[in-house]
């Protein structure tokens, strides 16, 4: 199998390699500028089989510095120039990495020993720079990059991809969507994800265009639907967050745009209406090399999308504890076995060990399997559904809870073009509240009552949110996937409205007390006369509290039953009232009037 960074070399050397504005490079001049920087990396010391550090912002450089890595016989280690110094520190450390192609503000924080490399100055002496030293021969079972990923150790563990992996999956996504030399495809995942190998080699070893994206337009559905239509992407990966709020716009009955491809995340629902290009759902882990599976979303279907098929010569086993695979409908853990597994962790025997492990199932002496952790279905047209982490519950008030479920239900929701569930822990009595994020579609925002409703119909009471903060802006990680570490807490700028009060002005004075009290309480003012105090953040223990201080405004005996039973503002104020009233007839005209007035 022929590595790609040579596959490159047949292109027609005067087409479009790469694009970005106004900017073009051509393959001859793609060809050109990676064996002048291989050539400089083997002259200052690079050996084969070595890793090259790049950590550089999207740019023609980044593609050029890649394709160089690999000529030159090593893996690329991809970082992200966003990273803390700690976090680049490590990496280099972590891979071996000897050589690093990045600005001259990095370079200047390399630790000794390291070589730094400014692309920049490697373009200006490649004019006068004499014949490129011979490049090594690559084996297919050399490494060609090598992705980072979160690690439960608190470090990041590095996923270590070969030729022969890479090969594979540029081979299959080239037959699955026809990729011509007349494709324009779009290059906006993060640099240090995954997803950004499967934007550039495919497309690339076609001949066709890339388009770089610019950082504004990757967080925007408008901005990005107006990039795509403008730049005539044909091709295009999307984060799974994104996508449906883009294909919810309106688009014009004929564009460029043949396929638009997403994957990272589970995606919730299909389209509300048909498009103009056919929707891929996606899925793979990185150390499967990006997409293990593989399927059209049909806009038509109200079930929930699945992740699709097996792609060639990759195989899905859905195993029960014991290893046994399950019936067809039953729930599963995913392993995936075939051309796509990586050769393992960096530096981590025993957890490569744990996780790749031999494939009982393929009948290839030497073959192997990678466990996900993830879980799915078979269905019985033969796709598979994705049924979320086996590590993704929380437990919440004795209950254990799939965040997944929530989100999927909310995300049926009309008024709401993306959902996410976040457990968070109160900082005086450390109990977990379920706080629902949403985005919903412009000048249609609900209200928490609906959606509270909403989620009453499908979801026991133990599993709806207490409060909904909306999103202005989708909280994507530098990979594009929900960064759930930039998800605000629930304040009372970011909640969603509850529905108004009808009474107005004519709230009781008891009622506006309470109501004050209530408020004060949850911390936000997002509380109406008929709220479900069980449904806006309240707990036993928070309710403890708010009967204490009933007590002591109103000097009245209620109890917890009381508010059980009663639950809303307006049924606790009633019972207040009552009790307030039944104190007052037993009174002189005086004695009332003076309790009233103490009591408020």
């Amino acid at each position: 199998m022929e590595p790609i960074s040579s596959c490159i070399y047949r292109i027609d050397p005067n087409r479009v390699a790469l694009r970005r504005g106004k900017g073009v490079l051509t393959y001859a001049e793609l060809n050109r500028r990676a064996n002048v920087l291989a050539t400089h990396l083997i002259r200052n010391g690079l050996q084969p089989a070595s890793t090259v550090g790049i950590c550089l912002e999207r740019s023609f450089d980044w593609v050029i510095a890649a394709l160089a890595a690999m000529r030159a016989g090593a893996a690329y280690v991809a970082m992200d120039d966003a990273w803390p110094n700690e976090r680049i520190h490590y990496v280099i450390a972590d891979s071996g990495t000897t050589h690093v192609i990045g600005r001259a503000g990095l370079l200047h924080k390399l630790k000794p020993g390291i070589v730094g490399v400014n692309p920049q100055q490697i373009a200006i002496e490649s004019y006068r720079a004499p014949a490129a030293t011979t490049l090594p021969i690559i084996s297919s079972d050399d490494l060609a990059y090598i992705v980072y990923t979160s690690g439960t150790s608190g470090y990041p563990k590095g996923v270590e991809i070969t030729h022969a992996n890479l090969s594979h999956l540029v081979d299959w996504h080239c037959r699955a969507f026809d990729v011509t030399e007349c494709d324009r495809a779009g290059h906006l995942a993060g640099l240090s994800f995954d997803a950004a190998a499967w934007e550039v080699w495919p497309h690339l070893a076609a001949g066709a265009s890339i388009v770089l994206a610019d950082e504004t337009v990757r967080t925007s559905p408008e901005l990005l639907q107006q990039w795509l239509l403008s730049e005539r992407i044909t091709l295009s990966y999307v984060p799974t967050a994104l996508v449906l709020p883009l294909a919810d716009l309106t688009w014009p009955t004929q564009t460029p745009l043949r396929f638009l491809l997403t994957g990272g995340e589970k995606l919730h629902r299909s389209p509300q209406r048909p498009l103009p290009f056919v929707l891929v759902n996606n899925y793979g882990p990185t150390e499967c090399t990006v997409v293990s599976t593989s399927g059209v979303v049909d806009f038509k279907s109200s079930a929930v999308p699945s992740i699709g098929e097996p792609i060639d010569r990759v195989w899905i086993y859905l195993l029960d504890q014991q290893g046994a695979s399950v019936t067809p409908g039953a729930v599963g853990e995913i392993y995936i076995g075939g051309a796509g597994v990586g050769r393992g962790y960096r530096n981590l025997p025993d957890l490569t060990a744990k996780s790749f492990l031999p494939d009982p199932f393929s009948g290839a002496p030497d073959g192997r399997m990678y466990r996900t952790g993830d879980l799915g279905v078979l269905l019985s047209n033969g796709e598979i559904e994705f049924r979320g982490r086996v590590d993704s519950q929380e437990k919440i008030r004795g209950h254990r809870i799939e965040l997944e479920e929530i989100s999927r239900v909310l995300c049926r929701h009309p008024k709401v073009n993306f959902a996410t569930v976040h457990a968070w822990s109160d900082c005086e009595s450390g109990e977990k509240r379920l706080i629902a994020y949403v985005m919903p579609p412009e000048n249609n925002t609900p209200t928490s009552n609906e959606l509270q409703q909403f989620l009453t119909a499908t979801l026991p009471s133990y599993m709806l949110p207490s409060a909904f903060v909306r999103l202005t802006a989708l909280p994507l990680s530098r990979h594009g996937k929900v960064d759930k570490l930039l998800l605000e807490p629930p304040s009372s700028t970011n909640l969603l409205p509850s529905t108004p009060d009808s009474s107005g002005d004519a709230l009781s004075p008891v009622s506006r007390k309470l109501l004050e009290i209530l408020r004060e309480l949850l911390k936000t003012k997002a509380v109406g006369m008929q709220d479900d105090f069980f449904l806006v953040g309240g707990h036993s223990l928070l309710g403890a509290q708010l009967i204490v201080r009933i007590r002591s405004a109103f000097q009245v005996d209620i109890s917890l039953r009381d508010l059980f039973d009663a639950r809303t503002v307006l049924g606790l104020a009633e019972r207040i009232e009552n009790l307030l009233l039944a104190e007052v007839t037993a009174m002189s005209e005086e004695e009332a009037r003076h309790q009233m007035e103490a009591s408020l």
